[in-house]
């Protein structure tokens, strides 16, 4: 179990091979990500053993991005099919891994508790007060891929994703629930 070891060769990965561009997608997200993953996670009371897959799994959920930016998850799973076993994983444990992995695709579509901890840990941030910041640097990443997308355009596209999403855990529905309806109400009035 070397997640020492993962954790260093998984943001390295991300840093040499992500666009500059990428200002929300990048490691530092993928950090923030497996802090939030650990957070939900010992609320959640997962195991050890399920603690360890939940880490994995928020280590290498989006590195997909170094080669493609739609269907990132596939692509990520890949990666992680690769190199898990080189860190001590077994076929069963990566199945799991991945199942969590693609747990973080729009809509989300979570199958189990470890699967909820990881989607919720992905979008954590629409139920804190970083959620205004963390959105620009999304739009700002979008707007370099697309140099058409406006701010209005982007204002919408929020709000329409806002009333659909939902958080699955009981941590994220109590802290996170009552900020992210504030925020989606704030950005309503923009419309």
């Amino acid at each position: 179990m070397q997640s020492k070891e993962m954790k260093e060769f998984v943001i390295n990965l991300l840093q040499q091979n992500l666009p500059p561009t990428y200002f929300y997608h990048n490691y530092q997200h993928t950090l923030y990500v497996l802090a939030n993953a650990e957070t939900i996670g010992r609320s959640e009371a997962i195991t050890e053993h399920e603690m360890h897959l939940l880490k994995a799994a928020a280590l290498w959920h989006d590195t997909g991005y170094i080669h493609v930016y739609t269907g990132h998850e596939f692509e990520s799973c890949l990666l992680a099919k690769k190199h898990l076993p080189d860190f001590g994983f077994n076929e069963n444990e990566i199945r799991q891994i991945c199942g969590m992995i693609m747990a973080t695709m729009v809509p989300q579509d979570p199958h189990n508790k470890l699967e909820e901890i990881l989607a919720d840990a992905d979008l954590e941030y629409l139920g804190t007060s970083k959620a205004p910041a963390l959105a620009n640097q999304l739009f700002l990443e979008l707007q370099a891929i697309n140099p058409k997308l406006t701010e209005a355009e982007w204002t919408e596209t929020q709000v329409s994703f806002l009333k659909t999403h939902r958080f699955f855990t009981a941590y994220c529905k109590k802290k996170c629930g009552p900020q992210k309806e504030a925020y989606a109400a704030q950005l309503q009035k923009l419309l």
